[in-house]
C-alpha cells in the first residue's frame, strides 16, 4: 500500500469520525431542548450502531465480488445523503431511520479500509499502522462536537457542514485502483461455513473484542449521555463542546505512542494499564462538575481508553490466523456496535432510574469488567480451534 493510497483511506476515516462526533452531541442536544427524556434521548442514539449490526452479516459476500472500493462509495453515498436529509425532514422517527442509514455507510466504509490495513500489515508494524487508523478517526471525531454550538445559530448547519466534508472525501475515492481480499480469505461463503468462521474468530479472539466493546459503549454514553447529564447539572452548551473533544484529543496526543508500545510490550499488557487509568480517570470525574477539571479528566482518560479500539483491532489480529481476519473485523464492528448500543441505553436508563446517580460511575463500573475480562481471559483450546480452522480452509 502506497503512501498516497493510505492517506486516503485514513482521510476517509477521519470524515466518518467527524460525522460521527457531530451526529450524537448535536442531536442530544436538540433533543434534550425540545423536552424530550433522557430515555427516548439515550434510545435515539442507537440508530446508527442498529444499522452497524443489521449490515454485518452481509458484508463479506459483497467485499468479495464487488472489491474495496465499491463498497467504500457506495457507504459514502449513504453517509453523505442522510446527513443533508437531516436538514429537510425533522421528525423523531425519521430521524431514527437516517441514524440507522448513516450506521450501514459508516460500515462499510469502516469494514473496507479496516480489512484492507490489517490484511497488508505486518505484525510487527500492525499496531503502528491501526494506531494511524484510529489516530485519524479520533481527529475527526474530536472536531464534530464543535459543531455543537452551531444549533443555536441553526439546528440544520451542522448537518450542512457534515455532509458537505462527507462528499468532499468521499470525491478522493476514485483516485484509488480497485482491489480485493486475498481468496483465502472469502474462498467459502456457503452460510454454514461462514457461522464456522464467525464461532472460530470468537473462541480464538474473544478477549480482543472486549476493548472494542469498551469503546463502543465510552463513545456513546459520552457524546450521547453526557450532554444531558450536564445540562442538568448545570453545565452550558459551551462548556460541554469544551470536556467532549477534550477526550478525543486526549486519545489523539497518545494513539500512536500506544500503538507503538503495544508493538513493543504486548497488546494485552498495554490494554490492561490504559484500561486501569481510564477508570480511575473517571471515577475522578464524578467527584466534580468543574468545566476545567472535567475536561483534565476526559483528556488524561482520553489519553489512556481512547485507543482501546485500535489495540482491540491489532491484538485480535494477533490472535486470528490470516484467514480469518475479514471474520474477525466484522466481530470487531459488531462488538463495537453492541456496546455502542448498550452505552446510551444503560445511561438513559440509569439517569432516569437515578435521579442523583452520576454517570461517571456507570462507566467506572463498565470499564472495571473489562479489565477483569482481559486480565483472567483465555481463548479456549486455542490450538485445537487453529488446526481445525487451518484443515478446513485447506480443503476449500
Amino acid at each position: 500500500m502506497s503512501r498516497f493510497h493510505f492517506f486516503i483511506l485514513v482521510l476517509i476515516v477521519s470524515i466518518s469520525g467527524f460525522s460521527q462526533g457531530m451526529l450524537l452531541p448535536v442531536i442530544s442536544v436538540i433533543f434534550e431542548q425540545e423536552g424530550h427524556s433522557a430515555a427516548l434521548n439515550g434510545l435515539h442514539a442507537t440508530g446508527l450502531y442498529i444499522g452497524v449490526l443489521i449490515a454485518s452479516p452481509f458484508m463479506e459476500a459483497p467485499l468479495r465480488k464487488l472489491g474495496f472500493k465499491p463498497l467504500i462509495i457506495i457507504g459514502g453515498v449513504m453517509v453523505a445523503a442522510s446527513l443533508f436529509s437531516f436538514v429537510f425532514i425533522k421528525s423523531y422517527l425519521t430521524w431514527f431511520f437516517l441514524r440507522l442509514l448513516i450506521g450501514i455507510g459508516d460500515h462499510m466504509l469502516h469494514f473496507s479500509t479496516q480489512t484492507w490495513v490489517t490484511t497488508l500489515s505486518s505484525e510487527q508494524n500492525r499496531g503502528r499502522n491501526i494506531s494511524l487508523y484510529g489516530l485519524s478517526f479520533g481527529l475527526g471525531f474530536a472536531a464534530g462536537p464543535f459543531l455543537t454550538p452551531l444549533v443555536e445559530i441553526s439546528p440544520s448547519l451542522p448537518f450542512i457542514i457534515s455532509g458537505a466534508f462527507s462528499l468532499l472525501a468521499w470525491m478522493f475515492v476514485f483516485c484509488l485502483g480497485n482491489d480485493f481480499p486475498e481468496k483465502s480469505a472469502v474462498s467459502d461463503t456457503r452460510a454454514d461455513s461462514s457461522l464456522k468462521r464467525f464461532s472460530h474468530a470468537f473462541l480464538l479472539g474473544w478477549v480482543a473484542f472486549l476493548p472494542t466493546f469498551g469503546y463502543g459503549f465510552l463513545e456513546t454514553a459520552l457524546n450521547g449521555n453526557f450532554p444531558v447529564y450536564a445540562l442538568r447539572s448545570g453545565i452550558s452548551v459551551e462548556g460541554v463542546s469544551i470536556i467532549l473533544p477534550a477526550f478525543a484529543i486526549g486519545s489523539i496526543v497518545f494513539q500512536y505512542p500506544l500503538g507503538i508500545m503495544s508493538d513493543t510490550f504486548g497488546r494485552r499488557n498495554v490494554l490492561l494499564v490504559i484500561l486501569a487509568i481510564g477508570a480511575s480517570c473517571f471515577f475522578a470525574a464524578g467527584l466534580s462538575e468543574s468545566v476545567l477539571f472535567l475536561a483534565i479528566c476526559f483528556f488524561v482518560a482520553g489519553m489512556a481508553v481512547g485507543s482501546t479500539f485500535s489495540l482491540g483491532i491489532s491484538f485480535m489480529a494477533d490472535l486470528l490466523p490470516k484467514h480469518l481476519l475479514p471474520a474477525g473485523n466484522l466481530m470487531c464492528g459488531i462488538t463495537f456496535s453492541i456496546g455502542s448500543i448498550f452505552g446510551p441505553v444503560a445511561g438513559g436508563w440509569y439517569m432516569q432510574r437515578f435521579e442523583n446517580g452520576n454517570l461517571f460511575y456507570l462507566i467506572t463500573s463498565v470499564m472495571a469488567v473489562i479489565w477483569i475480562g482481559v486480565l483472567f481471559g483465555k481463548s479456549k483450546n486455542l490450538k485445537g480451534i487453529v488446526e481445525q480452522s487451518n484443515a478446513e480452509f485447506h480443503r476449500t
